[in-house]
Formats: structure tokens, sequence, C-alpha cells
């Protein structure tokens, strides 16, 4: 089949965590390949696309950077509304940032009023695995992977946006994941007349 003719799926994904945990580094080096070692606040929310493909579908990964702080939760229901997948980030070098896991969940749940929150796909990340070797680490593995099977089996990855490592990995599990699913926005890039109906936004949701 012509590629043209592929049917696209856009993803919508998520990534919350506290400030200065590196979710925008991660962004940066898994869609650009670029680290910046100097560190800007994420105001409010951006996006960054990625565009890939699994088996034999194309898949455009939507990836929402948001500001950490707590007043950011003002952008409201609409900004989480329509996600295919959440992405939960921590330091692994900073404890409180692991303890405020379950906030950002929770909150997530909360604002995206998903169909079925148990069922709702998360990807944790322990980022910064770098830092001095691992030797300023305070998180272990095994603590944040107890976590993640307290609540269902979430998949793990451990990450050093800096050094590049296990990036690509983590964020093809999130593909996956999102694609896996049920709330997929088909995109035809071919008879999109005839197949409006499915361009309609669910919920809310992106409208790309």
């Amino acid at each position: 089949m012509d590629v043209s003719m592929k049917r696209r799926t856009l993803l919508k994904v998520i990534v919350l965590g506290d400030s200065g945990v590196g979710k925008t580094s991660l962004m940066n080096q898994y869609v650009y390949n670029k680290f910046n070692q100097q560190y800007k606040a994420t105001i409010g929310a951006d996006f960054v696309t990625k565009e890939l493909q699994i088996d034999d579908k194309l898949v455009t990964l939507q990836i929402w950077d948001t500001a950490g702080q707590e007043r950011f939760q003002s952008l409201g229901s609409a900004f989480y509304r329509g996600a295919d997948c959440c992405v939960l980030v921590y330091d692994v070098n900073v404890h409180r940032s692991f303890e405020t896991l379950n906030n950002w969940r929770e909150e997530f749940l909360k604002q995206a009023d998903p169909s079925d929150p148990e069922a709702f796909p998360f990807i944790v990340i322990g980022n910064k695995i770098d830092v001095d070797g691992g030797s300023s680490r305070v998180v272990s593995e095994k603590k944040a992977r107890d976590w993640c099977a307290s609540k269902g089996n979430i998949p793990y990855f451990e990450t050093s946006a800096k050094e590049d490592y296990n990036v690509d990995e983590a964020f093809l599990c999130v593909a996956k994941t999102a694609l896996a699913s049920e709330h997929e926005h088909d995109i035809y890039f071919q008879g999109i007349s005839e197949t409006a109906s499915e361009l309609e936004p669910r919920g809310g949701g992106c409208a790309c």
C-alpha cells in the first residue's frame, strides 16, 4: 500500500512531574536529539511532535510538556482531555519529586476524566540517573518499581536525557501503550471529506 494512503494515528501524550525533573530535556532529546545544560522553566504548556512507524501504522506523537509548578493546574481539564497516555517523570536524586508522582497521577485522572480510570495507560520515568555517576541517587529502582506495581503494573524506565540513555526506548513504549489504548484519533490524508465524521473531537480532545 502507498504510504500516503495509510491511516495516520495522532496520539496525545501528556508529560507531568515536578519542576526541574527534566521533562523538557527528555522531549528535546527524543524529538531533536539535543540536550541544553541551561535550565529554563516551561511556562504553561507546549507540545512537540514526533512521527514514527509502529508495525504498519504511521503514528504522530503529540507530546505535551507542562510547567511543573502547582499553579499550572489552572490550565484546566480541556488540556488533559483526549490524552491517550500520561507520562509521569521524577528525578531519582530528589525524593520529593518521587513522592509527588501520586499527586500528579490523581490530578490527571481527575482532570482528564477517562472513561475507565483503572485502565488508563501511564508510564513512569526516573530521570537524571547520570548525576554524579549515580552516587547522588536517593530513590532506588526497586522502590520505584514497587510503586508502579502497586498502581497496576505501570511500565517503568530509568533515563538520562543528558546522556541520551534509554530515552528512545521509553518513548517507544509510550507510543505503543498509547496506540493500544482505545482513544485513537484517526486522521486520513485521503478522502478527508468521506471520513469527516471520524475527525470530530471527542470530549474536547485535540483539535489539531
